[in-house]
């Protein structure tokens, strides 16, 4: 099973994800990388919490604080 996860982030490398955090904030950006622990390096990072965005850049995300990753629909 971790090798099929291992092998999704790595095909989504480049691309951009939407993750939903404990904190309920959803936090998008382009993955960039990712570890074993799936702390996550993202750039472009956008923060959405009770209805405002704001723009937070290049983000390092522990995996820990992560409760759903969305990937980009697959290119048939």
């Amino acid at each position: 099973m971790a090798d099929e996860i291992s092998t999704l982030m790595a095909k989504n490398k480049n691309k951009k994800v939407l993750l939903r955090l404990r904190n309920s904030k959803t936090i998008t950006g382009i993955l960039k990388d990712f570890d074993i622990h799936m702390n996550l390096t993202l750039e472009d990072t956008e923060e959405e919490f009770e209805g405002k965005t704001e723009k937070v850049g290049k983000t390092l995300l522990r995996g820990d604080n992560i409760l759903l990753i969305s990937l980009p629909k697959e290119e048939s």
